[in-house]
């Protein structure tokens, strides 16, 4: 019997040893290495492989055959180096993040030598960051560090529960009796309330700007903004489902009638200013869109708006919309401290943008435009909120 004992421990150990060797057996090379000149430098194993291409944002964008659903990505070839590693650096990068995924033989491939994933719906793709530069905003640093905490709160209107993420700043634990501005960030349609987490890297930002003393301390919520789901893909009681878009309560209003629901939790489960001089609202595409409809609908509510790249929801979509004109100019005579507007020349939702700012101008409202380069990619929504959270409560 004792034998036998030592004879499965043997075996156990043998198979744990194993694996081990399997887990870490890619790891004698480094891959998505960024070197001091802010080239980077990526490694594929590979002795079968006829071809070893990489889809990144930093290669030549093509925006209209998005690689493995990466929007603004290119193709760019890997050399052979020897009987097995296939080998391309990079020209120098400007400081930012950046996606990639390797294409072997024509098959979309992770790189087995950089772990570091993001999902954006249905997306996986490895990224890495170029420091050295603005992306400095984007990276863990020695600083004080707020807390991210995951939420569900239940929704009477939707009957449901539903999740949104929610950053509190450094100190918020520390000091019970301080209260602090709220900014609402809204993902668009492809996203999720992860998203502004993952990509976006707004914890990084709002404690970088922060500890600068270039932001004020706030609170930023970030809510799931499809009100047919509950969370992220995954995430809720739906189990691990293959993501899809879904339709239901799509462009109806839906989702900017609950968001009443959101303000009320939120400024029910934190000490939060609940007055419009300390209430902010910005999204990208759809959550621009909704952001562009919210800030109306509730009056002298958000003293801040930011329209990223923003999806304008017209009226003809449904009858939510049909006074939303109205609405606007009941804006403009309330008046708001800030109206910020950004998107990019190559962006496909750049002429809507512009037509919305033309409306603008006709009925007096004052607005900040940064126009930036590239198309509806992170790289421009980053920065929006790098630059825009500076300006907020002051």
């Amino acid at each position: 019997m004792k034998k036998l004992i030592v004879v499965a421990f043997a075996l156990a150990a043998g198979l744990n040893a194993s694996a081990q060797q399997a887990l870490f057996a890619s790891q004698d090379i480094k891959s998505a290495e960024v070197n001091k000149d802010n080239t980077v430098t990526f490694r594929f194993q590979s002795k079968t492989a006829k071809t070893v291409q990489i889809a990144g944002d930093f290669a030549k964008v093509a925006e209209k055959n998005p690689v493995g659903g990466m929007v603004g990505t290119g193709l760019v070839n890997m050399k052979k180096e020897n009987d097995s590693v296939w080998v391309y650096t990079s020209p120098k990068l400007e400081s930012e993040l950046y996606s990639y995924m390797f294409v072997v033989d024509g098959v979309v491939t992770h790189d087995p030598n950089h772990p570091y994933i993001f999902r954006d719906f249905g997306t996986l793709s490895e990224y890495f960051i170029v420091g050295n530069g603005r992306a400095e905003l984007y990276m863990v640093k020695d600083v004080a560090h707020g807390t991210l905490s995951r939420r569900w709160m239940y929704s009477d209107m939707l009957q449901i529960d539903r999740r949104l993420n929610v950053y509190t700043p450094a100190g918020y634990e520390a000091n019970p009796n301080k209260k602090y501005p709220v900014l609402y960030l809204l993902h668009g349609s492809g996203g999720d309330e992860n998203e502004w987490v993952g990509f976006g890297r707004t914890c990084q930002i709002l404690d970088n700007l922060i500890a600068q003393g270039k932001a004020e301390p706030m609170i930023v919520v970030m809510p799931n903004g499809h009100p047919g789901l509950h969370a992220a893909p995954g995430e809720s009681t739906w189990g691990l489902y293959k993501p899809f878009h879904t339709k239901v309560y799509s462009g109806d209003g839906t989702f900017e009638t609950h968001f009443a629901e959101i303000m009320k939790f939120v400024e029910s489960e934190y000490r939060t200013i609940n007055d419009k001089q300390h209430r902010a609202i910005a999204g990208l595409s759809m959550g621009g869109g909704h952001t562009n409809t919210i800030s109306r609908l509730y009056r002298n509510t958000f003293d801040y708006v930011g329209l990223f790249s923003a999806g304008m929801m017209r009226s003809n979509r449904s009858p939510f919309y049909k006074d939303m004109d109205k609405m606007l100019e009941q804006q403009v005579k309330d008046g708001v401290k800030l109206y910020w507007i950004g998107c990019g020349t190559e962006d496909f939702l750049y002429n809507s943008v512009k037509d919305h700012m033309k409306v603008l101008d006709k009925l007096g409202q004052k607005y900040t435009f940064r126009e930036s380069s590239d198309g509806h990619v992170w790289k421009n929504w980053r920065i929006y909120l790098s630059e825009f959270a500076p300006l907020l409560f002051k």
